[in-house]
């Protein structure tokens, strides 16, 4: 393990050429986020180039960005020598808008007052232009202009719901996969390493059958498959995402799924839910919610907190702090204190099979923006070695403890 301290850019210089297996990364999304400076633009094509000439050939890299910016992201990847393969979608159905309410603002700049009509009740939404919120509550009230009548009900923002991992991979230096992952230990994906669900579905056997023109078409045996093949799509487990699925003939997994019990699983921090590492069975076993994907919930206190017990509580962000948070990014949505205060923490859940997902047996996973550490904490779990960096001293401190500590 290796934690480094300083600009990546810098700092990745300092590393040998083709010495690291994967790349799992949370870098600036380029939103300004909460107005920090280190979040004003996605990283430049140099900082992805060095990144590349330390993968080793055919290495995979996992980059995490926001609706707005991806594109943005992926020029500078594709830009910098990587090959594009796919895009990984986290959905989660906890994200909150903050979505400029326009028949308020219009009343607002018109110096009109809105009457109160009722009391919305608590509400994650932060609407900008909102009068009236009083203890936590949102009152609500009636456009006093003609003009606020004609857009009621107009907004800003969207509720946020997903994030996107690009997956890159290096170029191989062999003609074929084959000889590149027989040379270097990469090129590939670990399929059953990452099998969603425990099913174990019994081997088909097809008869021998003679084709219209005669051909014989020869019987074979499906070998025994466990889990669904991993897919380009991830979610939470929440009940707000489950209900976009369509439900089909009921089994045991689609009443763990409709009854919430993976929710339940989820909160006690087993992101797999009630099916430990693998999740579901292949196409054949088509029964229950349509939500057959590995999911993950958000970061919870105690996954943030783990390992800095000796740590001061810091104040974390109310809705009042956040510029953008519909903007792709995720972070607790109420005050307090923890002792991790970074803003975008991921679930080491999360981190976990994304980097069990791309890199190969005893290999080296590199995040060149660490942040408080999750990706080395979860690739540390997973039996993997680790090189990090992070420019941020207080979150550097905060990393070097969580991940000491797996």
């Amino acid at each position: 393990m290796k934690l480094l301290q300083g600009d990546c850019l810098e700092q990745m210089k300092t590393l040998p050429d083709n010495s690291v297996d994967a790349i799992v990364t949370d870098p600036p999304y380029g939103i300004s986020f909460m107005a920090k400076k280190w979040d004003y633009d996605v990283p430049k094509v140099d900082v992805w180039e060095e990144a590349m000439r330390v993968l080793k050939p055919g290495g995979h890299a996992l980059i995490a960005c926001g609706t707005r910016t991806q594109h943005r992201m992926v020029v500078n990847i594709e830009d910098a020598g990587f090959e594009i393969r796919d895009v990984v979608s986290w959905v989660y159905g906890s994200g909150f808008p903050k979505s400029l309410n326009v028949s308020k603002a219009i009343d607002k700049a018109a110096g009109a007052e809105r009457e109160v009509v009722g009391v919305a009740g608590k509400s994650s939404t932060k609407e900008i232009g909102t009068v009236g919120h009083v203890g936590g509550e949102y009152m609500e009230t009636a456009p006093a202009t003609a003009e606020a009548k004609q857009w009621d009900g107009w907004g800003t923002a969207l509720k946020p719901a997903c994030e996107f991992f690009t997956l890159a991979r290096k170029p191989l230096s062999e003609k074929t996969v084959a000889k590149n992952v027989l040379k270097w230990g990469t090129g590939g994906i670990n399929i059953d390493g990452c099998r969603v669900g425990t099913e174990t579905m019994p081997a088909i056997t097809t008869k021998t059958e003679t084709t219209s023109s005669g051909w014989k078409k020869k019987g074979y045996t499906t070998p025994v498959a466990q889990g669904r093949f991993p897919a380009n799509l991830i979610h939470d487990g929440s009940q707000q995402v489950l209900d976009l699925f369509p439900e089909t003939k009921t089994n045991s997994v689609g009443k763990a799924l409709k009854d919430g019990s993976i929710n339940k699983v989820n909160k006690k921090g087993n992101a797999f839910g009630a099916f430990d590492k693998h999740v579901f069975s292949e196409d054949r076993a088509s029964k229950g919610s349509a939500a057959r994907f590995f999911y993950c919930p958000k970061a919870s206190k105690k996954d943030r907190d783990e390992g800095l017990e000796g740590f001061e509580d810091k104040k974390t962000n109310t809705l009042n702090d956040y510029k953008n948070p519909s903007e792709g990014r995720t972070a607790s949505k109420s005050g307090g204190t923890k002792k991790n205060n970074h803003p975008t923490v991921k679930p080491t859940a999360l981190m976990s099979y994304l980097c069990r997902l791309i890199t190969p047996p005893q290999g080296i996973v590199l995040d060149p923006y660490m942040g408080s550490g999750s990706t080395g904490k979860a690739a540390i779990g997973e039996g993997f070695s680790f090189v990090g960096c992070e420019l941020d001293k207080h979150y550097y401190n905060i990393a070097k403890a969580r991940v000491r500590t797996t």
